[in-house]
């Protein structure tokens, strides 16, 4: 096949726009003082050393080559495109009708050059030698191929994301938006590739009007991974510490580049027996080789019996200032290292003496660790990092671009706006629709979250103000080690819950917390705010607009409480056919529903043929009472009729469509249920009111008085959910 670069003549005139241009200046980039300038003519622009670009931005983007281009004058149509799309303000590009207004982000214009080379490639593959020649036949012939995903045999196997159809198309109208700017080549002038539509309904992209795409993580794997992070932050992080200084200082000391150190000598076996006598002295064992390079000595013939086999000779050959540990050594010291094996062992090198603490579940105490390799060492405190980024993303909420703006010393010192309430905050920056350098800004978090990026700052290895803390990191990668660590053997030992399979990313951890926060009252315009959307809540609650983000947050968290409380309801009813029984004085009316419910289901009492046996026909019929159901502190709130509610009552208005749960004394609202997963909280109700009770004097009988009473109807309502099983114990005895 005649390709694209045969069939027309080379290219080699400059532009006619943009000849000579300095790229950054057009642009608007600064660079360093010093700095190699990218020029229009280069056929590779590094923006690598750009002021401001956000950390997130991965090295390979920063880098523009445009020799991937075969074609002379298509390359030339490339550097004119996406200097226009960098500089809209550019005398010839400004009047142009449909250029860009606004610049585009070094990010999207790396995409549009990826795409352009695409485009070109399959154009020199078509025979097509210039752009003149496009169609609409054409454009509609590459959205195609663009379209679909094939096998190895040309077999259509998928279909591409609308992403990726829409920046096939978007080339497309670039070429046609920016003819006039194109110096050797150009499309046609009449060409209006799928009627002039957008590049959005040419790739049928979501309007963005319907839920977010992004799920929230799965609750069965975000609390065994939250646990596990928060355990590792917690208990195991200041040992890590001390673990990380170990193999520094071990790095400094013994590495193969220390200073000083001899290739050989006639003293060589005096030193290194020397050395052995002091770790046998000290009942110290001789470092350990890694496994791996166990398995090197004996493919070099080395006897599996060896004793020596698994001594880290280079190891006591640097102890000794030695560089290495030579082969012709072994004749003259063999027998003092047998006699030092047989004498103190072997043993790994580092973490030998590790303190111990109490496991995740509680049930032992243990050193953190077992011995371990360097590697192991290092990999470990690499698990410890993974996991303070796991607390910093689950529970704080930020962005991947934020959690790698974040440097040393970004935490604020702590405040305190009224006695007893701590405020911690920590210092980023936006990047997400910010101008070039981002915005800076602060997050509000909690305890957990500041202790947590104390911890990474120690990690550091240059733990100077302003150092990145993170830097550019994978969290796919990390999140797939830590998950395997938490469910290997080391994992086990420490007594932590395995997490089970299921997708983690950035994002959905990011969605989860904005979740979490909008259940709560306010919780939406709350969740706007730390997550950084204040703009848009604050438009949208004061407008009311419908279909607006806000009113689609809220819809989406009522959606999930709605399946919340279906779950709770179908988790009691099964407690019910259980013989657990509710308790409070609105046991009576829940009891009987969920007999009728329960008769429903019983095929003997079925006047019809058909029965209710799925738990979706269960489901149905619990759907009802669901939609009624409150959750309190202490116990569930049935808000069957407004007019018997207690908390309306007392707050004098009885015409409300929900109930006052702040105001709830379950003890004596007829709508009021407690059950076996509130008991906790009664019987440490009871606790606290006993010790505030023993703590009163003598002459505060009002007050005494008063706790009693709260003390003796918390007992009653324990009593009464410890009856409530008892007594269905008894029966079905």
């Amino acid at each position: 096949m005649t390709t694209a670069l045969a069939t027309a003549a080379a290219f080699d005139g400059p532009s006619a726009i943009f000849a000579g241009a300095d790229v950054c200046r057009e642009a608007g980039f600064l660079l360093p003082e010093g700095t190699q300038r990218p020029l229009f003519e280069d056929d590779t622009w590094d923006f690598t050393d750009v002021i401001g670009l956000p950390v997130q931005l991965a090295l390979c983007t920063r880098r523009f080559n445009f020799t991937a281009i075969t074609d002379t004058r298509w390359r030339l149509v490339a550097k004119e495109l996406v200097l226009a799309l960098f500089a809209p303000r550019h005398p010839a590009v400004a009047p142009l009708p449909r250029a860009h207004r606004t610049a585009l982000h070094l990010r999207s214009c790396a995409g549009r050059l990826d795409e352009l080379t695409r485009l070109f490639a399959w154009l020199d593959k078509q025979a097509i030698g210039s752009l003149q020649q496009i169609s609409t036949q054409i454009c509609e012939a590459y959205m195609a191929h663009r379209r679909y995903v094939l096998d190895e045999d040309g077999t259509v196997v998928g279909e591409q994301s609308p992403a990726t159809r829409r920046a096939a198309a978007q080339v497309v109208v670039d070429l046609v938006n920016y003819r006039d700017l194109f110096t050797a080549d150009r499309v046609p002038g009449a060409l209006r590739p799928w009627g002039g539509a957008t590049a959005s309904a040419v790739a049928e992209m979501p309007s963005g009007r319907t839920e977010n795409k992004t799920s929230p993580v799965e609750d069965s794997v975000l609390q065994p991974m939250l646990a596990a992070a928060l355990y590792v932050v917690s208990t195991l992080g200041p040992h890590a510490i001390r673990l990380d200084r170990e193999v520094r200082e071990n790095d400094s000391s013994i590495s193969c580049k220390t200073a000083g150190l001899r290739h050989g000598g006639p003293d060589f076996a005096d030193e290194i027996v020397k050395l052995l006598a002091e770790y046998t002295r000290t009942c110290t064992p001789l470092p350990m080789l890694a496994e791996n390079y166990a398995a090197d000595r004996l493919a070099d013939g080395w006897f599996p019996d060896d004793p020596l086999l698994p001594v880290a000779t280079g190891v006591l050959a640097r102890q000794a200032g030695f560089s290495q540990f030579w082969s012709r050594w072994f004749p003259a010291l063999r027998g003092p290292l047998e006699s030092a094996v047989a004498s103190v062992g072997v043993e790994k090198m580092f973490a030998r003496q590790a303190s111990e603490v109490t496991t995740a579940d509680g049930t032992s105490s243990l050193s953190w660790t077992l011995p371990l390799h360097r590697l192991q060492a290092v990999a470990l405190v690499g698990i410890v990092r993974t996991a303070v980024i796991i607390v910093l993303a689950a529970v704080s909420g930020m962005r991947a671009s934020e959690l790698m703006e974040l440097r040393v010393g970004c935490r604020r010192p702590p405040e305190e706006p009224v006695p007893g309430l701590t405020r911690y905050r920590v210092a980023s920056k936006v990047v997400k629709g910010q101008p070039l350098g981002g915005t800076d800004d602060e997050w509000v978090v909690i305890e957990p979250v500041y202790r947590a990026i104390s911890l990474a700052e120690q990690l550091h290895d240059a733990p100077h103000d302003g150092s990145l803390l993170f830097g550019r990191f994978a969290f796919g990668v990390r999140y797939k080690w830590f998950k395997n660590w938490v469910n290997s053997e080391a994992g086990r030992r420490l007594g932590l819950a395995p997490i089970p399979n299921g997708p983690v990313n950035l994002r959905m951890l990011r969605r989860t917390l904005a979740l979490e926060l909008a259940y709560r009252p306010g919780g939406v315009l709350a969740s706007k705010i730390h997550l950084k959307h204040v703009v848009v809540a604050t438009t949208e609650g004061y407008a009311s607009r419908p279909g607006g983000a806000q009113a689609e947050l809220l819809a989406e968290v009522n959606k999930h409480e709605s399946d919340r409380n279906l779950d709770l309801v179908l988790a009691e009813f099964r407690n019910y056919q259980q013989g657990i029984l509710p308790a409070g004085p609105g046991a009576r009316s829940l009891t009987e529903f969920f007999a009728s419910i329960d008769e429903k289901l019983d095929p003997a009492a079925a006047s019809a043929p058909k029965t209710q046996r799925s738990d979706r026909d269960v489901l149905n019929l619990l759907a009802k009472r669901a939609k009624v159901l409150h959750l309190g502190p202490a116990n569930y709130c049935w808000f069957t009729d407004p007019s018997r509610a207690l908390c309306l009552k007392l707050a004098g208005t009885p015409t409300a469509d929900r109930p006052l749960v702040g105001m709830c004394d379950s003890a004596r609202c007829p709508q009021a249920t407690h059950h076996p997963c509130h008991r906790p909280v009664w019987a440490e109700h009871v606790d606290r009111t006993e010790t505030f009770i023993g703590q009163l004097g003598t002459t505060r009988m009002t007050e005494r008085a008063r706790l009693q009473a709260d003390h003796d109807r918390a007992l009653r309502v324990v009593a009464e959910i410890d009856a409530a099983r008892t007594t269905m114990d008894e029966d079905s005895a």
